[in-house]
């Protein structure tokens, strides 16, 4: 997908303490230091733990709003199954939807690393350098969880590639 002068719209969404935030504090990230204008929302819907939430990223050359328009997503990441249908109709009818099953768990040291093995997948579809996602990776999250969660950024990034799959 070419995103040289449109403005990218992501959509993460989940429950809470599935790292909904988190995920979309790294794109943001990301997406900053690879020279984008970065605009990113607030919580939807119940952060508490089990509730859901979504999160919305926006970039390019100039963004205005953190909002994504409704049915204007280009991607939607999804971490939880069941939030699959409740989030589908934000994303625009050619966008990418990318699912929890996009990264098998057994490709995970820690299952709790699914929102960054996401990311890994999202990535795959994004004009964002390598480079800025893990230097995002490390910004956003306590050093501690930078090993683990790097492992799972590249198991999703390298996830659909012996089928072909294209982001």
């Amino acid at each position: 997908m070419s995103q040289t002068n449109s403005i990218v719209n992501i959509i993460i969404a989940g429950l809470g303490g599935q790292g909904v935030l988190k995920a979309s504090d790294i794109v943001a990230e990301a997406a900053f230091r690879a020279g984008h204008d970065v605009k990113k929302s607030e919580v939807h819907g119940m952060s508490q733990r089990g509730g859901s939430v979504a999160s919305d990223v926006r970039f390019g050359k100039r963004v205005f709003s953190p909002m994504v328009p409704p049915g204007q997503a280009d991607f939607l990441v999804v971490l939880a199954p069941d939030q699959v249908d409740a989030n589908r109709a934000q994303l625009r009818p050619e966008g990418t939807l990318i699912e929890p099953s996009a990264v098998p768990e057994s490709a995970l040291r820690n299952k709790k690393s699914i929102n960054v093995a996401s990311l890994g997948v999202l990535s795959r579809g994004l004009d964002i350098p390598e480079d800025a996602w893990t230097a995002g990776i490390r910004a956003v999250l306590p050093e501690k969880l930078h090993e683990v969660n790097l492992e799972a950024f590249f198991a999703g990034r390298r996830s659909g590639e012996d089928e072909g799959h294209e982001l």
